[in-house]
């Protein structure tokens, strides 16, 4: 598909973008098992002492007044992207349907990877979002890291009671020795460790004795199980890195597997929500959380056990977000920063969250996008265009009007005073006369779209050509008389002469009838501006997709970079001039520049006075059209 390399086409006098169909109600089966297991009372025994804590802990805690409790855990290595605003939306969203409480929890189980940074830019965004994790006298933000010490009283309990022992092969060793779909593993050699040696083990790993890799802790559950995931799992590694949080405190580190079980039941989460590729990995999750639930009786006759209380979480898994024209796999998005191809995580391209609010994309826009997207267990691709019409709805209604001119031509009213300049009246948003109106000065010489004016009109054209009249919205008609060229006859202005009494919202104003109607901008009141025009990054829906060699016999796919399918066209800088109104904007705010679509005020590069505007969304789909 070929992508204009130009402004948008002017839409005469429609100047707000349509409404979007009205959507059914998107499926949604996690409501269905949520509103189920709340008719049963199924999680109105458990016990919440207001911070987490293991089953001894909460013993003597009250009911938990939350009648179900969500959790967003991502791991701080990275920035949000569109598909985590699906998650985000998804867990405090119910939390807030149903009367429950949403945490937010940085899986912070590997040091070697994660840093304050990212967990500083995930809490801007879930706030960004419009979501909380304080909720009445409870601030639910949490640290996977803030239950290193339970996790690691729990794993010594796998040890005493038989399910875990220290494997001391190599990772090619024990990669081997897992067994394939088809094949049943081999159980390690060390499988037999005795309870005494493998406590010793496992407390000198966490001394720091052991260089990295030479031994890890595993469960012992099934090698030969036909879900490869129940074969004797890793849950403890040694990692000799200093820690964002707990510095050089810790040597070894859980496995997210092993973590994040651990996490939800401290926390009381009662619905885990996670996305499809870690439905393998509920038979784990269930295994090792009744493990530590349940109560053991030793060799020796003692009882061990009941560390988490009951109920006990449940996992849940729906798919997870797949978008036409973008990216979403953090090696790729990665590349695409380190090699210069976009201009950092927060570039307005890029389908980060920071990115998409300095894009001028709004929070509204992207929980109206949840809710029309629906949660199914079904992998689909959903295409971009759903989420910039759920962006134009939100900013349709929110965003108040203003006139740019993109690609300014010099237009002179030839029989207007050169000494006199007066004030035309617009509205600030047609839809909420609440919003009142603003005033745009009006003198001989102003700017409109070079696209505008044609010499010799096409069959058609309704705007200004010699001999036809037009309408400066808000403002006269005109009559076109002329135009004036450079030595290369390149136009350089267009001459008109105005109608005194048409002027809009006068009883003459309706008194000659034309088709054409045109924004502008005072020359001499308007001011020039930075406006950066952003569109999609990838020209292709698929970007990377195996292509179809049409010159090959057996039609055979060509391999393809996903570099190869970006959209040269995806950012254009320009010079627009801009009405006086818009040169005090402040950062981030939106407004529908008329005609053009909707365009934020950069967050980043704004300045008191200078502002620097970018392209959110056009008024319509221009892809749709192919």
């Amino acid at each position: 598909m070929t992508q204009p390399t130009h402004f948008p086409p002017a839409q005469g006098a429609a100047h707000d973008a349509p409404a979007s169909p009205t959507a059914h109600p998107a499926s949604h089966f996690i409501r269905t098992i949520v509103e189920t297991d709340l008719a049963a009372g199924k999680f109105a025994t458990r016990r919440w002492r207001g911070t987490p804590g293991a089953a001894a802990e909460q013993a003597t805690a009250p009911l938990d007044t939350a009648r179900l409790r969500t959790r967003f855990p991502p791991e701080p290595n990275g920035y949000l992207h569109f598909g985590h605003a699906k998650s985000i939306c998804l867990n405090f969203g119910l939390a807030e349907q149903y009367g429950g409480r949403c945490h937010l929890r940085f899986d912070d189980t590997n040091p070697a990877k994660e840093d304050q940074e990212y967990v500083d830019s995930i809490i801007d965004a879930v706030r960004w979002l419009g979501f909380s994790w304080e909720q009445g006298d409870e601030t639910n933000l949490y640290h996977a890291s803030d239950y290193f010490a339970w996790m690691l009283a729990f794993a010594e309990h796998l040890i005493v009671t038989g399910n875990a022992y220290v494997d001391s092969q190599s990772a090619d060793e024990i990669r081997a020795g897992r067994g394939t779909l088809t094949q049943p593993g081999v159980d390690s050699p060390f499988r037999t460790r005795s309870r005494e040696e493998n406590l010793d083990l496992f407390r000198r790993m966490q001394a720091g004795e052991f260089a990295d890799g030479t031994h890890v802790l595993r469960a012992k559950i099934d090698m030969a199980s036909p879900n490869i995931n129940l074969r004797d799992p890793l849950i403890y590694r040694i990692r000799h890195a200093t820690h964002h949080r707990s510095g050089d405190r810790y040597c070894v580190y859980p496995l997210y597997t092993f973590a994040h079980p651990i996490e939800d039941a401290l926390e009381n989460i009662t619905h885990s929500i996670c996305t499809l590729e870690f439905e393998d990995q509920r038979p784990f999750y269930d295994w090792l959380l009744e493990r530590l639930a349940e109560t053991t009786t030793l060799a020796d006759g003692s009882n061990v056990g009941g560390l988490l209380q009951r109920p006990l979480p449940q996992q849940i898994e729906f798919s997870r977000l797949n978008l036409t024209y973008v990216v979403l796999s953090k090696r790729k998005l990665i590349q695409l920063v380190e090699e210069g191809h976009v201009d950092g995580w927060d570039d307005p391209r890029l389908p980060t969250l920071v990115g998409a609010r300095r894009r001028g994309y709004s929070p509204e826009g992207f929980r109206l996008f949840a809710e029309r997207i629906g949660v199914s267990k079904s992998d689909s691709l959903i295409d971009f265009a759903l989420l910039e019409d759920c962006q134009r709805e939100v900013l349709n209604e929110s965003a108040e009007r203003r006139i740019a001119v993109l690609d300014p031509l010099k237009l002179i009213i030839t029989n207007y005073p050169e000494d006199q300049s007066e004030e035309c009246s617009a509205p600030n948003h047609p839809q909420q006369p609440e919003l009142g109106t603003r005033t745009l000065p009006f003198g001989r010489e102003l700017w409109i779209e070079r696209e505008d004016f044609m010499e010799v009109p096409v069959k058609g054209y309704r705007r200004l050509f010699p001999g036809n009249q037009a309408r400066l919205r808000y403002a006269y008609v005109v009559r076109c008389t002329g135009c004036e060229k450079d030595a290369d006859g390149n136009v350089t202005a267009v001459l008109c002469e105005y109608l005194p009494e048409t002027k809009s919202g006068t009883p003459g104003a309706d008194s000659v009838k034309v088709k054409g109607n045109l924004h502008w901008v005072s020359a001499a009141d308007g001011f020039a501006a930075e406006v950066r025009l952003y569109d999609r990054l990838f020209a292709v829906p698929a970007p990377g997709a195996r292509r179809v060699d049409e010159n090959a016999g057996d039609a055979e796919g060509l391999e393809r970079s996903f570099l190869d399918d970006l959209n040269p066209n995806s950012r254009q800088t320009i010079t627009a001039q801009l009405e006086p109104a818009l040169r005090d904007a402040p950062a981030e705010a939106r407004f529908q520049f008329e005609r053009h679509g909707y365009f934020v005020a950069d967050r980043v590069v704004s300045r008191p006075g200078a502002p620097v505007f970018n392209r959110a969304v056009t008024l319509k789909d221009s892809w749709s059209k192919g």
